[in-house]
Protein backbone atom coordinates (compact mmCIF):
# COMPACT_ATOMS: atom_id res chain seq x y z
CA UNK A 1 0.00 0.00 0.00
CA UNK A 2 2.61 2.48 -0.91
CA UNK A 3 -0.54 5.16 -1.52
CA UNK A 4 -1.06 5.12 2.05
CA UNK A 5 -2.00 8.55 3.39
CA UNK A 6 -3.53 9.52 6.67
CA UNK A 7 -3.99 12.75 8.65
CA UNK A 8 -4.12 14.00 12.01
CA UNK A 9 -6.39 17.13 11.97
CA UNK A 10 -6.62 18.55 15.91
CA UNK A 11 -7.92 22.10 16.98
CA UNK A 12 -5.64 24.81 18.14
CA UNK A 13 -7.42 24.75 21.56
CA UNK A 14 -4.77 23.90 23.91
CA UNK A 15 -2.15 21.73 24.78
CA UNK A 16 -2.51 18.00 23.02
CA UNK A 17 -4.24 15.61 24.83
CA UNK A 18 -3.05 12.26 25.77
CA UNK A 19 -5.68 10.78 24.13
CA UNK A 20 -4.89 13.21 20.55
CA UNK A 21 -1.48 11.50 20.72
CA UNK A 22 -2.48 8.24 20.61
CA UNK A 23 -4.42 8.84 17.24
CA UNK A 24 -1.41 10.88 16.01
CA UNK A 25 0.60 7.83 16.66
CA UNK A 26 -2.04 5.18 14.79
CA UNK A 27 -2.25 7.06 11.79
CA UNK A 28 1.80 7.49 12.25
CA UNK A 29 2.32 3.77 13.06
CA UNK A 30 0.12 2.38 10.45
CA UNK A 31 1.43 4.79 7.48
CA UNK A 32 5.44 4.24 8.09
CA UNK A 33 4.28 0.54 7.98
CA UNK A 34 2.81 1.03 4.78
CA UNK A 35 5.56 3.12 3.48
CA UNK A 36 2.85 5.92 3.24
CA UNK A 37 2.59 9.59 4.33
CA UNK A 38 1.44 11.09 7.14
CA UNK A 39 0.11 14.75 7.30
CA UNK A 40 -0.40 17.44 9.73
CA UNK A 41 -3.38 19.81 9.12
CA UNK A 42 -5.24 22.29 11.58
CA UNK A 43 -8.43 23.01 11.91
CA UNK A 44 -9.50 25.64 13.22
CA UNK A 45 -13.10 26.78 12.34
CA UNK A 46 -14.00 27.50 15.67
CA UNK A 47 -12.77 30.68 15.86
CA UNK A 48 -14.09 31.05 19.57
CA UNK A 49 -11.55 28.43 20.74
CA UNK A 50 -8.97 29.29 18.96
CA UNK A 51 -5.58 29.33 21.89
CA UNK A 52 -2.34 31.49 21.00
CA UNK A 53 0.34 29.33 20.75
CA UNK A 54 -1.59 26.07 20.43
CA UNK A 55 0.04 25.04 16.96
CA UNK A 56 3.50 25.74 18.03
CA UNK A 57 2.40 23.09 21.03
CA UNK A 58 1.05 20.57 18.93
CA UNK A 59 4.16 20.42 16.65
CA UNK A 60 6.24 20.25 19.73
CA UNK A 61 4.54 17.54 21.25
CA UNK A 62 4.50 15.48 18.65
CA UNK A 63 8.22 15.83 17.82
CA UNK A 64 8.93 15.28 21.62
CA UNK A 65 7.15 11.94 20.94
CA UNK A 66 8.83 11.02 17.74
CA UNK A 67 6.21 11.04 15.68
CA UNK A 68 7.07 13.10 12.89
CA UNK A 69 4.84 14.07 9.87
CA UNK A 70 5.79 14.71 6.14
CA UNK A 71 4.02 17.26 4.81
CA UNK A 72 1.91 19.97 6.43
CA UNK A 73 2.12 22.52 9.13
CA UNK A 74 5.78 22.71 10.49
CA UNK A 75 7.95 25.29 12.55
CA UNK A 76 10.78 26.75 10.83
CA UNK A 77 12.81 29.79 12.44
CA UNK A 78 10.19 30.49 15.00
CA UNK A 79 7.76 30.20 11.87
CA UNK A 80 4.91 28.45 11.32
CA UNK A 81 4.83 27.43 7.34
CA UNK A 82 3.30 24.61 5.13
CA UNK A 83 5.55 22.24 3.60
CA UNK A 84 3.79 20.18 0.57
CA UNK A 85 2.01 20.67 -2.32
CA UNK A 86 -1.29 20.16 -0.92
CA UNK A 87 -1.70 23.59 1.18
CA UNK A 88 -2.62 25.42 2.75
CA UNK A 89 -2.91 23.31 5.70
CA UNK A 90 -4.67 25.52 8.21
CA UNK A 91 -8.35 25.22 7.38
CA UNK A 92 -8.58 29.12 7.93
CA UNK A 93 -6.30 29.96 5.22
CA UNK A 94 -8.43 27.81 2.99
CA UNK A 95 -11.89 29.06 3.33
CA UNK A 96 -12.46 30.07 -0.60
CA UNK A 97 -11.75 26.71 -1.09
CA UNK A 98 -14.71 25.66 1.09
CA UNK A 99 -16.85 28.15 -0.27
CA UNK A 100 -16.20 26.68 -3.98
CA UNK A 101 -17.01 23.59 -2.88
CA UNK A 102 -20.58 24.52 -0.84
CA UNK A 103 -21.92 26.59 -3.43
CA UNK A 104 -21.86 23.30 -5.93
CA UNK A 105 -23.64 21.47 -3.15
CA UNK A 106 -26.20 24.26 -3.11
CA UNK A 107 -26.10 24.28 -6.99
CA UNK A 108 -26.73 20.43 -7.35
CA UNK A 109 -29.70 20.91 -3.98
CA UNK A 110 -27.62 18.78 -1.93
CA UNK A 111 -27.48 21.89 0.68
CA UNK A 112 -29.50 24.61 1.26
CA UNK A 113 -29.60 28.18 3.02
CA UNK A 114 -31.36 28.63 6.47
CA UNK A 115 -32.78 31.48 7.74
CA UNK A 116 -33.92 30.63 11.44
CA UNK A 117 -32.96 32.99 14.29
CA UNK A 118 -30.74 31.38 17.21
CA UNK A 119 -33.85 31.97 19.26
CA UNK A 120 -35.87 30.24 17.59
CA UNK A 121 -33.14 27.00 17.16
CA UNK A 122 -33.11 26.99 20.86
CA UNK A 123 -36.63 27.35 21.41
CA UNK A 124 -37.31 24.13 19.24
CA UNK A 125 -34.54 22.28 20.91
CA UNK A 126 -35.80 22.27 23.97
CA UNK A 127 -39.34 21.77 22.58
CA UNK A 128 -38.26 18.25 21.11
CA UNK A 129 -36.13 17.53 24.47
CA UNK A 130 -39.26 18.01 26.89
CA UNK A 131 -41.07 15.84 24.34
CA UNK A 132 -38.40 13.23 24.67
CA UNK A 133 -37.03 13.41 21.11
CA UNK A 134 -33.69 14.09 20.24
CA UNK A 135 -33.14 17.50 19.37
CA UNK A 136 -32.37 17.87 15.57
CA UNK A 137 -33.33 20.51 13.12
CA UNK A 138 -36.78 20.74 11.66
CA UNK A 139 -36.00 21.42 8.13
CA UNK A 140 -38.08 24.76 8.25
CA UNK A 141 -36.28 26.04 5.71
CA UNK A 142 -35.36 23.23 3.08
CA UNK A 143 -38.47 24.32 0.84
CA UNK A 144 -37.63 27.63 0.31
CA UNK A 145 -36.97 27.76 -3.23
CA UNK A 146 -33.16 28.37 -4.38
CA UNK A 147 -33.87 32.26 -6.02
CA UNK A 148 -35.88 33.02 -2.96
CA UNK A 149 -32.78 31.97 -0.60
CA UNK A 150 -30.43 34.29 -2.71
CA UNK A 151 -32.31 37.07 -2.92
CA UNK A 152 -32.37 37.04 0.85
CA UNK A 153 -28.93 36.39 1.22
CA UNK A 154 -28.26 39.34 -1.40
CA UNK A 155 -30.61 41.69 0.93
CA UNK A 156 -28.17 41.36 3.93
CA UNK A 157 -29.90 38.45 6.10
CA UNK A 158 -28.26 36.43 8.24
CA UNK A 159 -27.73 32.69 7.28
CA UNK A 160 -25.87 29.22 7.24
CA UNK A 161 -25.92 26.54 4.84
CA UNK A 162 -27.08 23.27 5.81
CA UNK A 163 -26.58 19.40 3.98
CA UNK A 164 -30.23 18.52 2.65
CA UNK A 165 -29.94 14.71 3.59
CA UNK A 166 -32.66 12.43 2.34
CA UNK A 167 -35.72 11.24 4.37
CA UNK A 168 -35.41 8.09 5.59
CA UNK A 169 -32.34 6.09 3.98
CA UNK A 170 -29.78 3.41 5.16
CA UNK A 171 -26.16 5.05 4.44
CA UNK A 172 -23.72 1.77 4.99
CA UNK A 173 -20.09 2.33 5.34
CA UNK A 174 -17.13 0.00 6.13
CA UNK A 175 -14.81 0.68 9.49
CA UNK A 176 -11.87 -1.41 10.01
CA UNK A 177 -12.65 -1.30 13.55
CA UNK A 178 -16.02 -1.67 14.11
CA UNK A 179 -17.05 -3.69 10.13
CA UNK A 180 -20.64 -2.43 8.69
CA UNK A 181 -21.98 0.16 9.95
CA UNK A 182 -25.71 1.65 9.24
CA UNK A 183 -27.61 4.69 9.83
CA UNK A 184 -31.06 5.77 9.16
CA UNK A 185 -31.06 9.23 8.10
CA UNK A 186 -33.83 10.18 9.95
CA UNK A 187 -31.89 9.47 12.65
CA UNK A 188 -29.20 12.23 11.50
CA UNK A 189 -29.81 16.23 11.65
CA UNK A 190 -29.55 18.31 8.76
CA UNK A 191 -25.95 19.36 9.51
CA UNK A 192 -24.68 22.81 9.30
CA UNK A 193 -21.92 22.96 6.56
CA UNK A 194 -21.01 26.89 6.44
CA UNK A 195 -21.54 29.00 9.29
CA UNK A 196 -22.90 32.49 9.37
CA UNK A 197 -19.11 33.86 10.09
CA UNK A 198 -18.33 32.67 6.56
CA UNK A 199 -16.47 29.51 8.29
CA UNK A 200 -16.90 26.22 6.98
CA UNK A 201 -18.10 23.64 10.12
CA UNK A 202 -16.23 20.51 10.39
CA UNK A 203 -18.22 18.64 8.23
CA UNK A 204 -17.64 20.33 5.10
CA UNK A 205 -14.01 21.01 5.56
CA UNK A 206 -12.76 17.52 6.77
CA UNK A 207 -14.50 16.15 3.64
CA UNK A 208 -13.25 18.60 1.36
CA UNK A 209 -9.79 18.50 2.67
CA UNK A 210 -9.08 14.63 3.03
CA UNK A 211 -10.38 14.81 -0.80
CA UNK A 212 -8.12 17.22 -2.18
CA UNK A 213 -5.31 15.94 -0.10
CA UNK A 214 -5.38 12.38 -1.42
CA UNK A 215 -6.15 10.99 2.32
CA UNK A 216 -6.71 7.70 1.74
CA UNK A 217 -7.73 6.25 5.79
CA UNK A 218 -9.68 8.41 8.08
CA UNK A 219 -8.10 7.48 11.76
CA UNK A 220 -10.33 9.49 14.18
CA UNK A 221 -12.10 9.15 17.80
CA UNK A 222 -15.49 7.13 17.54
CA UNK A 223 -17.30 10.57 18.79
CA UNK A 224 -17.07 10.88 15.06
CA UNK A 225 -18.64 7.52 14.01
CA UNK A 226 -22.12 9.27 14.24
CA UNK A 227 -21.55 12.15 11.88
CA UNK A 228 -19.47 9.35 8.90
CA UNK A 229 -23.14 8.70 7.17
CA UNK A 230 -23.00 12.49 6.19
CA UNK A 231 -20.07 12.30 5.42
CA UNK A 232 -20.38 9.32 3.18
CA UNK A 233 -23.57 11.15 1.60
CA UNK A 234 -21.88 14.13 0.95
CA UNK A 235 -18.49 12.39 -1.20
CA UNK A 236 -21.78 10.91 -2.98
CA UNK A 237 -23.14 14.66 -3.72
CA UNK A 238 -19.26 15.49 -4.88
CA UNK A 239 -18.60 12.37 -6.79
CA UNK A 240 -15.95 11.17 -5.09
CA UNK A 241 -14.50 7.79 -4.04
CA UNK A 242 -14.95 7.65 -0.05
CA UNK A 243 -11.79 6.94 2.19
CA UNK A 244 -11.48 4.06 4.37
CA UNK A 245 -12.81 4.83 8.25
CA UNK A 246 -10.88 3.69 11.37
CA UNK A 247 -12.69 4.79 14.10
CA UNK A 248 -10.73 4.29 17.32
CA UNK A 249 -12.23 3.57 21.21
CA UNK A 250 -12.30 6.38 23.26
CA UNK A 251 -8.91 6.92 26.03
CA UNK A 252 -11.07 5.81 29.72
CA UNK A 253 -10.37 6.30 33.09
CA UNK A 254 -10.20 3.72 35.83
CA UNK A 255 -13.57 4.33 36.23
CA UNK A 256 -13.98 3.87 32.24
CA UNK A 257 -15.00 7.37 31.87
CA UNK A 258 -13.66 9.87 29.47
CA UNK A 259 -10.12 11.11 30.35
CA UNK A 260 -11.00 14.70 31.53
CA UNK A 261 -9.27 17.15 33.29
CA UNK A 262 -11.51 16.80 36.35
CA UNK A 263 -9.49 13.42 37.03
CA UNK A 264 -5.58 15.04 36.99
CA UNK A 265 -3.03 14.97 34.18
CA UNK A 266 -4.67 14.46 30.64
CA UNK A 267 -2.30 17.18 28.19
CA UNK A 268 1.32 15.42 26.76
CA UNK A 269 2.47 18.73 28.37
CA UNK A 270 1.17 17.18 31.76
CA UNK A 271 3.23 14.02 31.23
CA UNK A 272 6.64 15.74 30.15
CA UNK A 273 6.18 17.73 33.00
CA UNK A 274 5.96 15.15 35.58
CA UNK A 275 9.33 13.65 33.81
CA UNK A 276 7.86 10.39 31.80
CA UNK A 277 10.28 9.45 29.11
CA UNK A 278 8.91 10.02 25.08
CA UNK A 279 9.53 6.13 24.85
CA UNK A 280 7.82 5.34 27.54
CA UNK A 281 4.93 7.07 26.75
CA UNK A 282 4.56 6.34 23.23
CA UNK A 283 4.94 2.41 23.66
CA UNK A 284 2.64 2.44 26.52
CA UNK A 285 -0.50 4.61 24.79
CA UNK A 286 0.37 2.45 21.32
CA UNK A 287 -1.20 -0.77 24.37
CA UNK A 288 -4.30 1.91 25.24
CA UNK A 289 -6.80 0.00 22.61
CA UNK A 290 -4.06 -2.53 20.87
CA UNK A 291 -2.33 -5.04 21.25
CA UNK A 292 0.30 -6.91 19.14
CA UNK A 293 0.04 -10.90 18.50
CA UNK A 294 2.34 -11.81 20.07
CA UNK A 295 1.75 -10.10 23.45
CA UNK A 296 4.98 -8.24 24.18
CA UNK A 297 4.39 -5.02 26.21
CA UNK A 298 7.66 -3.31 25.77
CA UNK A 299 8.60 -2.13 22.10
CA UNK A 300 10.97 0.50 20.23
CA UNK A 301 8.67 2.57 17.74
CA UNK A 302 10.17 0.45 14.96
CA UNK A 303 8.70 -2.56 16.73
CA UNK A 304 5.59 -0.54 16.75
CA UNK A 305 5.51 0.26 13.10
CA UNK A 306 6.39 -3.49 12.33
CA UNK A 307 3.42 -5.04 14.78
CA UNK A 308 0.67 -2.45 14.60
CA UNK A 309 -2.65 -3.37 12.46
CA UNK A 310 -6.10 -2.04 13.07
CA UNK A 311 -7.77 -5.54 12.86
CA UNK A 312 -6.26 -6.21 16.59
CA UNK A 313 -7.47 -2.65 17.95
CA UNK A 314 -10.35 -3.55 19.96
CA UNK A 315 -14.19 -2.01 19.96
CA UNK A 316 -14.47 -1.24 23.60
CA UNK A 317 -12.57 1.95 24.99
CA UNK A 318 -9.09 2.06 26.70
CA UNK A 319 -8.02 1.95 30.22
CA UNK A 320 -5.15 4.47 30.56
CA UNK A 321 -3.89 2.84 33.74
CA UNK A 322 -1.32 5.16 35.31
CA UNK A 323 0.38 2.33 37.14
CA UNK A 324 1.04 0.68 34.06
CA UNK A 325 2.16 3.63 32.27
CA UNK A 326 5.03 4.04 35.37
CA UNK A 327 5.69 0.75 34.78
CA UNK A 328 6.60 0.95 31.10
CA UNK A 329 8.21 4.50 31.81
CA UNK A 330 10.12 2.90 34.70
CA UNK A 331 11.70 0.07 32.14
CA UNK A 332 12.99 2.62 29.61
CA UNK A 333 14.54 4.91 32.91
CA UNK A 334 16.60 2.19 33.75
CA UNK A 335 17.85 1.39 30.13
CA UNK A 336 18.27 4.41 28.62
CA UNK A 337 21.47 6.28 27.68
CA UNK A 338 22.91 7.31 31.29
CA UNK A 339 24.27 10.99 29.92
CA UNK A 340 20.75 11.69 28.32
CA UNK A 341 18.76 10.77 31.69
CA UNK A 342 21.23 12.66 33.59
CA UNK A 343 20.50 15.88 31.33
CA UNK A 344 17.16 15.30 30.98
CA UNK A 345 17.07 15.10 35.03
CA UNK A 346 18.70 18.01 35.77
CA UNK A 347 15.54 20.66 35.67
CA UNK A 348 13.57 18.23 38.15
CA UNK A 349 16.56 18.33 40.73
CA UNK A 350 17.55 22.03 40.71
CA UNK A 351 13.28 22.83 40.86
CA UNK A 352 14.08 20.80 44.37
CA UNK A 353 16.60 23.12 45.21
CA UNK A 354 19.07 20.53 46.24
CA UNK A 355 21.76 21.04 43.96
CA UNK A 356 22.20 24.26 41.59
CA UNK A 357 22.77 23.08 37.61
CA UNK A 358 26.23 25.29 38.30
CA UNK A 359 26.86 22.21 40.81
CA UNK A 360 25.94 19.65 38.41
CA UNK A 361 27.50 20.81 36.03
CA UNK A 362 31.06 21.02 37.96
CA UNK A 363 30.55 17.48 38.97
CA UNK A 364 29.11 16.26 36.53
CA UNK A 365 30.84 12.71 36.61
CA UNK A 366 29.41 12.63 40.03
CA UNK A 367 26.04 13.00 39.23
CA UNK A 368 25.68 10.93 36.41
CA UNK A 369 26.57 7.84 38.90
CA UNK A 370 24.09 9.47 41.12
CA UNK A 371 21.37 9.17 39.00
CA UNK A 372 22.82 5.75 37.95
CA UNK A 373 22.16 4.54 41.28
CA UNK A 374 19.14 5.51 41.99
CA UNK A 375 17.04 4.52 38.70
CA UNK A 376 16.19 1.46 39.33
CA UNK A 377 13.77 2.89 41.84
CA UNK A 378 12.43 5.61 40.03
CA UNK A 379 8.90 5.33 37.54
CA UNK A 380 9.44 9.34 35.88
CA UNK A 381 12.00 11.88 36.38
CA UNK A 382 9.53 13.87 39.07
CA UNK A 383 10.36 11.43 41.78
CA UNK A 384 14.18 11.88 41.69
CA UNK A 385 14.27 14.45 44.57
CA UNK A 386 12.84 12.22 47.03
CA UNK A 387 15.40 9.19 46.04
CA UNK A 388 18.55 11.57 46.65
CA UNK A 389 17.03 13.91 49.40
CA UNK A 390 19.12 11.56 51.51
CA UNK A 391 22.75 12.67 50.48
CA UNK A 392 21.72 16.13 51.59
CA UNK A 393 21.57 17.99 54.58
CA UNK A 394 20.88 16.27 58.12
CA UNK A 395 19.54 12.79 58.27
CA UNK A 396 17.16 11.65 60.91
CA UNK A 397 16.82 7.55 62.13
CA UNK A 398 12.68 7.24 61.65
CA UNK A 399 12.21 4.02 60.56
CA UNK A 400 11.87 1.29 63.19
CA UNK A 401 14.03 -1.29 61.32
CA UNK A 402 16.85 0.93 61.37
CA UNK A 403 16.64 2.10 65.07
CA UNK A 404 17.09 -1.61 66.00
CA UNK A 405 19.93 -1.80 63.96
CA UNK A 406 21.93 0.74 65.70
CA UNK A 407 20.70 -0.44 68.85
CA UNK A 408 22.89 -3.38 69.11
CA UNK A 409 25.45 -3.80 71.18
CA UNK A 410 28.08 -4.06 68.71
CA UNK A 411 27.40 -0.92 66.88
CA UNK A 412 29.47 1.94 68.67
CA UNK A 413 32.54 -0.11 68.17
CA UNK A 414 32.13 -0.65 64.46
CA UNK A 415 31.17 3.23 64.07
CA UNK A 416 34.48 3.62 65.86
CA UNK A 417 36.39 0.81 63.08
CA UNK A 418 34.40 3.05 60.34
CA UNK A 419 35.35 6.20 60.93
CA UNK A 420 39.15 5.43 61.89
CA UNK A 421 39.17 3.41 57.75
CA UNK A 422 37.33 6.67 56.20
CA UNK A 423 39.86 8.78 57.67
CA UNK A 424 42.66 7.29 56.96
CA UNK A 425 41.72 7.52 52.87
CA UNK A 426 42.67 11.34 51.74
CA UNK A 427 39.38 10.67 49.53
CA UNK A 428 36.34 8.20 49.15
CA UNK A 429 36.75 7.35 44.94
CA UNK A 430 35.02 4.79 43.70
CA UNK A 431 37.68 2.52 43.94
CA UNK A 432 38.46 3.16 47.47
CA UNK A 433 34.41 2.97 48.00
CA UNK A 434 34.59 -0.47 46.45
CA UNK A 435 36.61 -2.04 49.07
CA UNK A 436 35.86 -0.29 52.02
CA UNK A 437 33.92 -2.26 54.03
CA UNK A 438 35.97 -5.34 53.73
CA UNK A 439 38.34 -2.48 55.16
CA UNK A 440 36.13 -2.55 58.24
CA UNK A 441 35.47 -5.82 58.64
CA UNK A 442 39.03 -6.60 58.81
CA UNK A 443 39.44 -4.14 61.51
CA UNK A 444 36.33 -4.64 63.43
CA UNK A 445 36.07 -8.51 62.73
CA UNK A 446 32.02 -7.63 62.58
CA UNK A 447 30.43 -9.33 59.10
CA UNK A 448 27.16 -9.95 56.76
CA UNK A 449 24.16 -7.93 57.98
CA UNK A 450 25.70 -6.92 61.69
CA UNK A 451 28.38 -5.09 59.59
CA UNK A 452 26.68 -3.71 56.87
CA UNK A 453 22.76 -2.66 57.87
CA UNK A 454 23.87 -0.60 61.08
CA UNK A 455 26.70 1.34 58.86
CA UNK A 456 23.93 1.76 56.33
CA UNK A 457 21.13 2.96 58.99
CA UNK A 458 24.22 5.17 60.10
CA UNK A 459 25.11 7.22 56.91
CA UNK A 460 21.72 7.12 54.90
CA UNK A 461 18.77 6.69 57.76
CA UNK A 462 17.25 3.24 56.55
CA UNK A 463 18.61 -0.09 55.76
CA UNK A 464 17.64 -0.67 52.50
CA UNK A 465 18.84 1.40 49.10
CA UNK A 466 21.39 1.76 46.26
CA UNK A 467 24.52 -0.51 46.36
CA UNK A 468 26.56 0.42 49.26
CA UNK A 469 29.64 1.15 47.63
CA UNK A 470 27.81 4.11 45.73
CA UNK A 471 26.36 5.50 48.90
CA UNK A 472 29.61 5.74 50.38
CA UNK A 473 31.38 7.53 47.29
CA UNK A 474 28.29 10.04 46.41
CA UNK A 475 28.16 10.91 50.43
CA UNK A 476 32.22 11.42 50.31
CA UNK A 477 34.87 11.62 52.97
CA UNK A 478 33.51 14.45 55.44
CA UNK A 479 30.04 13.76 55.03
CA UNK A 480 30.32 9.81 56.07
CA UNK A 481 32.45 10.71 59.33
CA UNK A 482 29.96 13.57 60.36
CA UNK A 483 26.46 11.08 60.15
CA UNK A 484 28.89 8.17 61.69
CA UNK A 485 30.30 10.40 64.86
CA UNK A 486 26.50 12.09 65.40
CA UNK A 487 25.30 8.25 65.54
CA UNK A 488 27.85 6.96 67.39
CA UNK A 489 27.84 9.62 69.98
CA UNK A 490 24.37 9.34 71.06
CA UNK A 491 24.74 5.41 71.42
Amino acid sequence: MSDVKVRFAPSPTGYLHIGGLRTALYNYLFAKKNGGKFVLRIEDTDRTRYVEGAIENLIDSLEWAGITHDEGVFVKDGEIVDIGDCGPYIQSNRLEIYQKYVDELIEKGYAYYCFCSKERLDNLREEQRIKGKVPKYDGLCRSIPIEEAKKRVAAGEEYVIRLKLPKNRDITFHDAVRGKVTINTDEIDDQVLMKSDGFPTYHLAVIVDDHLMGITHIVRGEEWLPSTPKHVFMYECFGWDAPEFVHLPTVLNKDRKKLSKRQGDVSVEDFRKRGYLPEGIVNYLALVGWSPEDGEEIMTMDELIEKFSFERVGKSGGIFDTDKLNWVNSHYIKSYDLDKLSELSIPFVTKSGLLSEEEIRRNFEWYKILIDTIREGIDKLEDIPKHIDFLFGDIEITEDSAKEELAQDHVKGLLESFIKIVESHDEIDMETAKGLMKEVQKDSGVKGKKLYMPIRAAISGNIHGPEMQNILYLLGKDKLIERAEKIKNTL
